[in-house]
């Protein structure tokens, strides 16, 4: 049974006259779009498109141009390349990008290249200068490192082991890159026809976003506070002179709430500075606002109180008078704006595409030209985001990058339902994906999938392993349970140290839900999520004994453990709880899933990748392990190599579906 279903997962592409179940292989042939950028005369669009590449296991990404009607697509870079983050020059003569974590620059005219920068660390932000003429780029300084204590010289020949490294830093590990030497985000300028960078902030602080106010002048989003490793959350805008050669005058500072103020865009005319961010009430979600600064009077003012939603990259148009941005909104991604003076906010767009196509989270872009089109990724439940156009409130979608690797493929839709919680009637939205060839008349197993964060959303969006699963006969359903972002800030806050509790009557009420509409067989439901959807599983077996299997992702396990071992130390402990381990013993444990172990009887898969900073492998380690203990019926999938982010090689992603099913399978009755 096990072989048929691996060769079942794994199948090829073949050619039939009718489609077929969308199978996990099918990853390979989609293509996705990201990053949008607009020329300055708005005759030109570019635009990064992705792949995965089946040979190598990895991800690909090549940058594309083609004109505003979506003709003449063509390719401005190869897809071994990788390139990132394309921006053309304001005189749009000239497209800078990244790739191999250096700017590089590709002369539209003569089609020549120029890596203009060959610095040792990876770049991780840019942006031209408004004369065009330099480049501002951000990137990691190493700071100085503690050593460890002077051994005695090896005899000649000798084989000691490596040397010990020394830490004295709250923060010394991040997901995806495991422990790193100390070191400080700076700014730094290079001229845009070659030559040596140079560091325009100094001190022992961490610079993070930033914008041009002029091509002397910098606005930049840092936390410069001496204990800045406790303040996880603090960002201020600061004014950088660029003419200070020898950086010897103090950045002016321009914010100073308590909170984080990032993001900033500033106005053509260098006048107005829209950023995002709150006044810290240190709680465990805060709303990030749109706000406005002027630069002349220092007045700041926030435009978006009304809203409820958290803002992203705000962009100001060419005139200064309206500002553009993105949101979430009850599982959708939309593109807003509103006048700079304040007012109601428009929606220009319901349908901003996600980057993750694994699995239905927002994670869209928009870059606004200088005419009032926006450029944005457009996507939808049945396909990966194209590049879609917003010109004078009309939309249109200028790419169609899947038809050919999807049009014989049955990609299922979504159908939205909401239910009230069991618990204290809050409304719950959720969305039901069917099985191909679907039979009313018939029942099917119910597979719940859960998302992460636990501040995150799902949504009408594609995902490749949520159709994998309905590709093999399971009704799927996915849910915003209480403290999911898009619902405003009361509703995200519902879990303020109080997670995981009540969302378990939230999840189990559109289980209830989606039981009630006929289809499902009852004996048969499954679980699974990953992160904080590996939290509500794993919360879930130990509170109900109805799912048949369940399989938990990159975990947590137990919160003590967790916060004392995972990279953001200082934002978990002071935001999540009430107090540290120590402090608050009896509350960390409590909303531990390991507590509840001793009522366990559900089948339980435990997965995490070996390299996870953010979930370490040690909290999946102390489920399997209990569960043994109890001899309740689990394995444990260990992904070598793998981050937090499991799914980052594709093949990963493959393996994780598969032995996800393959878990349910074991179990299922039929």
């Amino acid at each position: 049974m096990k072989l048929f279903l691996l060769a079942t997962l794994f199948a090829t592409q073949t050619h039939a006259a009718s489609p077929r179940p969308f199978s996990p292989m099918d990853v390979f042939n989609l293509e996705w779009a990201s990053s949008p950028n607009i020329a300055p005369d708005g005759k030109k669009i570019m635009f990064v498109r992705n792949s995965l590449d089946v040979m190598h296991d990895q991800r690909r990404s090549a940058l594309w141009i083609m004109d505003r009607a979506g003709k003449n697509l063509e390719p401005l870079t190869q897809s071994e390349n990788n390139a990132s983050a394309p921006q053309f020059s304001p005189n749009g003569t000239r497209v800078a990008y990244l790739s191999q974590g250096q700017i590089f620059i590709r002369f539209l005219t003569s089609g020549r290249e120029l890596q203009l920068t060959h610095e040792q660390h990876n770049i991780e932000q840019f942006a031209f200068a408004p004369d065009g003429k330099s480049l501002a780029f951000s990137m990691r300084v190493s700071a100085t490192q503690l050593k460890p204590a002077e051994l005695p010289i090896a005899p000649v020949g000798a084989q000691w082991a490596a040397p010990v490294s020394v830490i004295d830093r709250l923060v010394y590990r991040s997901d995806g890159e495991g422990i790193f030497e100390a070191n400080f985000t700076h700014i730094f300028t290079v001229p845009a026809h070659g030559g040596s960078a140079r560091q325009v902030s100094s001190g022992d602080f961490n610079y993070s976003s930033f914008a041009y106010a002029d091509s002397q002048t910098l606005i930049v989003s840092a936390n410069r506070e001496p204990d800045a490793e406790y303040q996880p959350l603090q960002n201020d805008l600061f004014e950088l002179d660029l003419s200070d050669a020898d950086q010897t005058l103090e950045p002016k500072r321009l914010t100073t709430r308590v909170g984080p103020d990032e993001e900033p865009s500033v106005s053509a005319d260098g006048r107005y500075i829209a950023y995002v961010g709150f006044t810290d009430a240190n709680q465990f979600y805060q709303v990030r606002a749109l706000s406005v600064l002027d630069r002349k009077t220092g007045v700041s003012t926030v435009l978006t109180t009304a809203l409820d939603r958290d803002v992203v990259a705000p962009s100001f148009d060419a005139s200064g008078d309206t500002i553009y941005f993105q949101f979430d909104d009850q599982g959708r991604s939309k593109i807003g704006a509103i006048a700079r003076s304040g007012g109601a906010v428009r929606t220009l767009a319901a349908d901003l595409g996600g980057a993750d196509i694994g699995r239905p989270y927002g994670v869209g872009s928009m870059v606004v030209g200088r005419g009032g089109d926006v450029v944005y990724t457009r996507g939808s439940a049945q396909r990966p985001s194209e590049i879609g156009l917003i010109a004078k409130r009309k939309i249109a979608t200028l790419t169609d990058l899947n038809s050919d690797a999807l049009s014989a493929v049955d990609v299922q839709p979504v159908a939205e339902i909401q239910t009230k919680s069991s618990f204290d009637g809050l409304a719950i939205q959720a969305w039901v994906m069917y099985p191909p060839g679907f039979d009313a008349t018939k029942k099917y197993p119910l597979l719940l999938e859960i998302h992460g964060g636990p501040v995150a959303n799902y949504g009408p969006r594609f995902g490749a392993e949520t159709q994998a699963y309905a590709a093999h006969g399971y009704i799927v359903v996915y849910a915003n349970p209480r403290g999911s972002s898009s619902y405003g800030e009361k509703f995200g806050n519902l879990i303020n140290h109080d997670y995981p509790n009540h969302d378990f009557d939230d999840l189990m009420s559109i289980t209830d839900a989606v039981i009630a509409k006929g289809h499902v067989d009852t004996r048969n439901l499954f679980v699974t999520g990953g992160s904080g959807g590996g939290v509500l599983t794993a919360w879930i077996v130990g509170h109900t004994d109805r799912f048949r299997a369940a399989v938990v992702a990159k975990p947590v396990i137990n919160w003590i453990s967790f916060v004392l071992t995972s990279d953001a130390t200082s934002l978990y402990s002071r935001y999540w709880f009430p107090g540290t381990p120590w402090e608050q013993a009896e509350n960390y444990l409590k909303r531990s899933p390991l507590m509840s172990v001793g009522q366990v009887t559900t089948p339980t898969m435990v997965i995490c990748g070996e390299a996870d900073s953010r979930t370490p492998i040690s909290e999946a380690e102390q489920f399997f392990t209990a569960l043994k203990m109890r001899k309740v019926a689990t394995q444990m999938v260990r992904i070598p190599g793998a981050s937090h982010t499991i799914n980052a090689r594709p093949s990963n992603l493959l393996a994780q579906v598969a032995n996800t099913v393959a878990w349910f399978e074991r179990f299922r009755v039929h």
